[in-house]
Protein backbone atom coordinates (compact mmCIF):
# COMPACT_ATOMS: atom_id res chain seq x y z
CA UNK A 1 0.00 0.00 0.00
CA UNK A 2 1.31 3.39 -1.00
CA UNK A 3 0.01 5.98 1.44
CA UNK A 4 0.42 9.64 0.64
CA UNK A 5 0.34 12.06 3.51
CA UNK A 6 -1.77 15.18 3.76
CA UNK A 7 -0.30 18.61 3.21
CA UNK A 8 -1.61 22.02 4.13
CA UNK A 9 -2.95 22.23 0.58
CA UNK A 10 -4.79 18.90 0.68
CA UNK A 11 -6.20 19.75 4.12
CA UNK A 12 -7.45 23.07 2.73
CA UNK A 13 -9.08 21.22 -0.17
CA UNK A 14 -6.89 23.01 -2.71
CA UNK A 15 -6.61 21.26 -6.06
CA UNK A 16 -2.91 21.01 -6.85
CA UNK A 17 -3.42 21.55 -10.55
CA UNK A 18 -4.25 19.90 -13.80
CA UNK A 19 -0.66 18.86 -14.54
CA UNK A 20 -0.43 16.89 -11.30
CA UNK A 21 -3.92 15.40 -11.73
CA UNK A 22 -3.07 14.29 -15.29
CA UNK A 23 0.19 12.77 -14.05
CA UNK A 24 -1.67 10.83 -11.33
CA UNK A 25 -4.21 9.53 -13.85
CA UNK A 26 -1.39 8.39 -16.14
CA UNK A 27 0.40 6.78 -13.17
CA UNK A 28 -2.72 4.83 -12.15
CA UNK A 29 -3.31 3.77 -15.76
CA UNK A 30 0.24 2.43 -15.96
CA UNK A 31 -0.35 0.45 -12.75
CA UNK A 32 -3.62 -0.89 -14.20
CA UNK A 33 -1.98 -1.84 -17.52
CA UNK A 34 0.42 -4.21 -15.75
CA UNK A 35 -2.34 -5.56 -13.50
CA UNK A 36 -0.87 -4.12 -10.31
CA UNK A 37 -3.59 -1.60 -9.39
CA UNK A 38 -6.11 -2.92 -6.87
CA UNK A 39 -7.53 0.34 -5.52
CA UNK A 40 -6.80 4.05 -5.38
CA UNK A 41 -8.67 6.53 -3.22
CA UNK A 42 -8.23 10.04 -1.91
CA UNK A 43 -9.65 11.11 1.43
CA UNK A 44 -11.60 14.22 2.28
CA UNK A 45 -9.71 16.73 4.47
CA UNK A 46 -9.63 15.92 8.17
CA UNK A 47 -12.11 18.75 8.77
CA UNK A 48 -14.81 16.27 7.76
CA UNK A 49 -13.47 13.51 10.02
CA UNK A 50 -13.61 12.55 13.65
CA UNK A 51 -11.22 10.80 15.99
CA UNK A 52 -12.23 8.38 18.68
CA UNK A 53 -9.74 8.24 21.52
CA UNK A 54 -9.86 5.42 24.04
CA UNK A 55 -8.21 6.28 27.36
CA UNK A 56 -5.25 4.10 28.31
CA UNK A 57 -6.73 3.45 31.73
CA UNK A 58 -10.12 2.56 30.30
CA UNK A 59 -13.31 4.53 30.48
CA UNK A 60 -15.47 6.23 27.95
CA UNK A 61 -14.02 7.06 24.55
CA UNK A 62 -13.55 10.71 23.63
CA UNK A 63 -14.83 11.81 20.22
CA UNK A 64 -13.04 14.76 18.63
CA UNK A 65 -14.15 16.46 15.44
CA UNK A 66 -11.61 17.53 12.83
CA UNK A 67 -9.73 19.35 11.50
CA UNK A 68 -6.55 17.82 12.87
CA UNK A 69 -3.05 19.34 12.64
CA UNK A 70 -1.16 18.37 9.48
CA UNK A 71 1.96 17.71 11.58
CA UNK A 72 0.20 14.63 12.92
CA UNK A 73 0.94 12.90 9.61
CA UNK A 74 -2.59 12.73 8.32
CA UNK A 75 -3.36 10.47 5.40
CA UNK A 76 -4.61 12.13 2.21
CA UNK A 77 -5.03 8.96 0.16
CA UNK A 78 -3.70 5.60 -0.81
CA UNK A 79 -3.00 3.35 -3.75
CA UNK A 80 -3.23 -0.38 -3.18
CA UNK A 81 -1.02 -2.39 -5.49
CA UNK A 82 -0.27 -6.07 -5.96
CA UNK A 83 3.33 -6.68 -6.98
CA UNK A 84 5.83 -9.52 -6.64
CA UNK A 85 8.42 -7.91 -4.42
CA UNK A 86 9.20 -5.07 -2.06
CA UNK A 87 11.67 -3.70 -4.61
CA UNK A 88 8.95 -3.58 -7.26
CA UNK A 89 6.64 -1.78 -4.82
CA UNK A 90 9.38 0.71 -3.98
CA UNK A 91 9.97 1.29 -7.69
CA UNK A 92 6.29 2.12 -8.16
CA UNK A 93 6.35 4.37 -5.08
CA UNK A 94 9.30 6.30 -6.49
CA UNK A 95 7.46 6.73 -9.81
CA UNK A 96 4.36 8.27 -8.15
CA UNK A 97 3.97 11.89 -9.28
CA UNK A 98 4.22 14.47 -6.53
CA UNK A 99 3.04 18.07 -6.54
CA UNK A 100 6.07 20.20 -7.25
CA UNK A 101 6.65 23.52 -5.54
CA UNK A 102 3.93 23.17 -2.92
CA UNK A 103 5.20 21.50 0.24
CA UNK A 104 7.11 18.42 1.21
CA UNK A 105 5.30 15.37 -0.10
CA UNK A 106 5.53 12.09 1.80
CA UNK A 107 4.72 8.64 0.49
CA UNK A 108 4.72 5.78 2.94
CA UNK A 109 4.94 2.22 1.67
CA UNK A 110 3.44 -0.50 3.85
CA UNK A 111 2.83 -4.18 3.28
CA UNK A 112 -0.62 -5.51 4.09
CA UNK A 113 -0.75 -8.02 6.87
CA UNK A 114 -1.88 -11.34 5.51
CA UNK A 115 -5.19 -12.53 6.86
CA UNK A 116 -5.85 -16.09 5.83
CA UNK A 117 -9.58 -15.82 6.51
CA UNK A 118 -10.17 -12.85 4.25
CA UNK A 119 -7.91 -13.99 1.42
CA UNK A 120 -9.85 -17.14 0.74
CA UNK A 121 -11.61 -17.18 -2.55
CA UNK A 122 -15.32 -16.46 -1.98
CA UNK A 123 -16.12 -19.13 -4.58
CA UNK A 124 -14.64 -21.72 -2.20
CA UNK A 125 -16.98 -20.51 0.56
CA UNK A 126 -19.91 -20.89 -1.85
CA UNK A 127 -18.82 -24.39 -2.89
CA UNK A 128 -18.40 -25.42 0.77
CA UNK A 129 -21.88 -24.15 1.61
CA UNK A 130 -23.33 -25.97 -1.41
CA UNK A 131 -21.56 -29.20 -0.46
CA UNK A 132 -22.81 -28.93 3.12
CA UNK A 133 -26.36 -28.47 1.82
CA UNK A 134 -26.02 -31.59 -0.32
CA UNK A 135 -24.63 -33.63 2.60
CA UNK A 136 -27.53 -32.51 4.80
CA UNK A 137 -29.98 -33.44 2.05
CA UNK A 138 -28.41 -36.92 1.69
CA UNK A 139 -28.61 -37.47 5.45
CA UNK A 140 -32.38 -37.02 5.26
CA UNK A 141 -32.77 -39.87 2.73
Amino acid sequence: MLIFKATGYSEAGVNIGREHNDAMVAYKKSLARVGALLAAEELQPSSSGIRILYPFQGGEPEVKAGPFPVDQELIAGYILIDVNSEDEAADWALRMPFPRGCEAFVIEMRELKENTNSTRDPRIFAMEADLEDQINMLKKL
